[in-house]
């Protein structure tokens, strides 16, 4: 079997992980802004999204993901604000996505869609709590899914709808990751 293909309950293959940064990372660059406001001088963040983009743009899975994540999630606990604590778990959601796991377990797929649920809260909570906004960052969000990314989703078991907000919206993503035509989705692969 080739190096570029993880096995396990079912295969994912390197560019099946790398579309799944790739859209992780969409994300968390967008509200990553939010962090470095909040803490300018802490990079912790920022390093986890270029370790994404360097297993993106064709490097191998590397110790640099794994440890880039693991300080990006340790930057949203010491954050100072919910805003800047959410966008920093983005960027180390980016950083992790690299680690997807082919077992068929639903906490899986918090490497997926955690990030565009926690930028749709970010959105929410920049409008005063306004649900509808974060509803509708979740359907641009489903909207931006490659087919490839469509693909790997349902080869998981749904996202149980948590008590969180953020667990809320990720299941509201899986939904209509699942559920939704693919026709009118963006079939960018990579």
């Amino acid at each position: 079997m080739s190096a570029e293909v993880v096995v396990g309950d079912f295969e994912l293959t390197m560019t099946e992980l790398r579309t799944v940064a790739r859209y992780v990372v969409a994300s968390a660059e967008e509200v990553l802004p939010h962090f470095e406001d909040t803490h300018p001088q802490d990079r912790r963040p920022r390093a986890a999204i270029d370790a994404a983009w360097e297993l993106i743009d064709g490097s191998a899975r590397t110790n640099l993901q794994r440890v880039a994540s693991l300080d990006a999630h340790r930057a949203a606990r010491a954050a100072t604000t919910e805003i800047a604590k959410l966008a920093a778990r983005c960027a180390g959601d980016a950083a992790s996505a690299a680690y997807l796991h082919p077992i068929a377990k639903a906490t899986q797929l918090g490497h997926v869609l955690r990030a565009p649920a926690s930028a749709a809260r970010i959105t929410e909570l920049l409008a005063n709590g306004d649900l509808e906004v974060g509803a509708r960052e979740i359907e641009r969000a489903a909207g931006r899914a490659s087919s490839l990314l469509l693909d790997v989703v349902p080869r998981y078991p749904r996202v149980a709808k948590g008590t969180s907000r953020v667990s809320r919206l990720m299941s509201d993503l899986d939904a209509r990751l699942r559920d939704s035509p693919v026709g009118g989705r963006s079939t960018q692969e990579t």
